[in-house]
């Protein structure tokens, strides 16, 4: 089973004015979502900060994109998403569920909802918490992939820091602690690669687009979970990407983005 994944596109409004960001702007997306969809894989998978804005035209638009192709995508809600919009009117233009789960042969796939609306923290409610823990317990020893777009608190870099993960008394790592088998938790959120082992769970978070034009590819096999970064070596992506982020808001390039190897690239051995 295959699973794509990206987070923090930021797809962005523009000032139209701006000599040369139109034609970046739909040169970066256009070119970015085209390769995601036509990349093979079971799931497609947003982990929050699709829009920049949470405007509806920018969700629209982004949405736009991605139906083009016919294919099987999720969207985890980041704060972004919420900066304009409630999360009803927001998830009533999606069509996405605010959480849920399914389970496929090879595993469990959770997609949590841990954003506030205007606000950056993240958060999990005590319905969330106690849907996660009936979820866990009745999903025994099969692998169990999370994708939420805040981090869990010291866990992947730099989610120690002030509103940079699910705030800690909402304590979903307890609720997390009590699966059996292989767990693996995706988010973004922070813009860093970094892949960390606690007990038997993987965290994986990724950077933005915007800084390293990749996409991370999840393969769940008989014997391993691999997850592998995809870097797309376009030079109309690469040429577009600061045009962008250098005449929009609510966005800043991350320096320190591209993890070395072993945070961007991990295999995971299942039980057997």
């Amino acid at each position: 089973m295959k699973i794509l994944m990206f987070g923090d596109l930021h797809y962005p409004s523009i000032d139209e004015t701006i000599p040369g960001l139109k034609e970046a702007h739909s040169t970066f997306y256009g070119r970015f979502i085209d390769q995601f969809l036509k990349t093979d894989a079971d799931f497609y998978v947003s982990i929050g900060d699709l829009t920049n804005y949470g405007l509806e035209s920018e969700l629209k638009d982004i949405y736009g994109l991605i139906n083009q192709e016919s294919r099987t995508f999720y969207h985890a809600l980041g704060n972004h998403d919420l900066l304009s919009m409630t999360k009803k009117e927001v998830l009533s233009i999606t069509g996405q569920a605010q959480y849920h789960s399914f389970e496929t042969e090879k595993a469990v796939l959770v997609l949590l909802d841990t954003a506030k609306e205007k606000d950056p923290g993240g958060w999990v409610d005590n319905e969330q918490l106690s849907w996660l823990q009936d979820v866990i317990r009745s999903s025994g020893i099969k692998p169990m992939l999370v994708f939420a777009h805040h981090p869990v608190y010291n866990t992947t870099a730099l989610s120690n820091m002030g509103k940079h993960s699910i705030h800690p008394d909402a304590d979903i790592w307890s609720i997390l602690a009590q699966k059996e088998g292989v767990g693996m938790y995706f988010n973004g959120h922070i813009h860093v690669d970094s892949i960390v082992q606690q007990k038997n769970w993987t965290f994986v978070q990724t950077s933005a687009p915007l800084d390293q034009h990749a996409f991370r590819l999840i393969e769940i096999g008989e014997n391993e979970i691999t997850v592998n970064a995809i870097d797309l070596n376009d030079s109309a992506i690469a040429q577009s990407a600061p045009i962008i982020y250098d005449n929009i808001s609510h966005f800043a390039p991350e320096e320190s983005a591209r993890g070395t190897d072993e945070h961007r690239n991990c295999r995971i051995p299942l039980l057997q």
